[in-house]
């Protein structure tokens, strides 16, 4: 459970880069990769286990569109903006279905079975994009 947390973390906060510390006055740099310790090595193999995770979930016209990502943040970043799309067009779309909501009647020949269906078709896609409505 703890390596899917610290996995899940590589995804939201970027991969971890060893650094050291050179010269005076003191500056950071990155580790050459003949210089990493084994902390170094366990901590830079997670954003790989986590690339591969994020890859083979994924299909080939997907994979396409993340090819060229350096990271799993990189590869989240993409696979969230082609699904969910930018904040404007999020809203954009939270907007429509809620006008679709408050709007919502049945419509003639619909059976209430079907209007139901549409009805929690609504309330689903709100709820994924983070707009949530009270059950009552």
């Amino acid at each position: 459970m703890a390596e899917d947390s610290e996995l899940w973390d590589v995804i939201c906060d970027g991969p971890y880069v060893p650094t050291k510390k050179v010269g005076d006055p003191t500056v950071t740099m990155p580790k050459t990769r003949k210089e990493y310790d084994d902390a170094n090595r366990k901590a830079v193999e997670k954003n790989f286990r986590a690339k591969k995770i994020l890859v083979c979930g994924i299909g080939p016209d997907e994979y396409n569109r993340i090819s060229a990502c350096q990271s799993a943040k990189e590869i989240w970043e993409a696979l969230e903006t082609t699904h969910e799309g930018t904040t404007q067009v999020k809203q954009s779309k939270i907007d429509m279905l809620t006008t679709e909501y408050e709007l919502f009647r049945i419509k003639h020949d619909e059976s209430i079975q079907d209007m139901r269906t549409r009805f929690t078709s609504i309330i689903n896609e709100l709820h994924s994009l983070g707009d949530i409505f009270p059950r009552n």
